[in-house]
């Protein structure tokens, strides 16, 4: 049995737990809620571990030149999107009136956040858009 199947195997038997999980949040008592908490922080980490392990595997086995390429680009585009961002296009005094302690640093991570999404939105959607336009023209 090769990976793939496996990993579709799992990822089917999780999905049935979470429907399981889930009705039993919908219908259970608050110890049932802590309880199934514990759960989904055990499934997350396993989540977790696995995407490590399979990145770590993709990094020997791949390319590394454009495995860092990507992640540098992705860096660039963070770090050009929090020095577009200002923090103070906002005003912070209602968040501040309720109780939430927004300052000045949080406004400006949250904006660079909405940049950086846009921009890879963009990205991600342009990349499909032109792959579906070359394979057009390619027939």
């Amino acid at each position: 049995m090769n990976t793939h199947k496996i990993i579709k195997i799992v990822a089917f038997a999780l999905a049935i737990l979470g429907s399981i999980f889930a009705l039993m949040i919908m219908t259970g008592s608050d110890a049932m809620i802590d309880n199934i908490l514990y759960i989904t922080y055990a499934v997350l980490g396993l989540v977790i571990a696995l995407v490590v392990i399979f990145v770590l595997k993709g990094l020997v086995t791949g390319d590394i030149k454009k495995t860092l390429m990507s992640v540098g680009a992705f860096a660039a585009i963070i770090l050009v999107s929090y020095g577009l961002s200002s923090g103070t296009d906002l005003d912070l005094q209602p968040f501040n009136d309720k109780g939430l302690g927004i300052t000045e640093g949080i406004s400006k991570n949250v904006g660079a956040g909405l940049y950086a999404f846009y921009v890879l939105a963009v990205v991600a959607i342009g990349s499909m858009l032109f792959g579906g336009v070359k394979k057009i023209l390619n027939k």
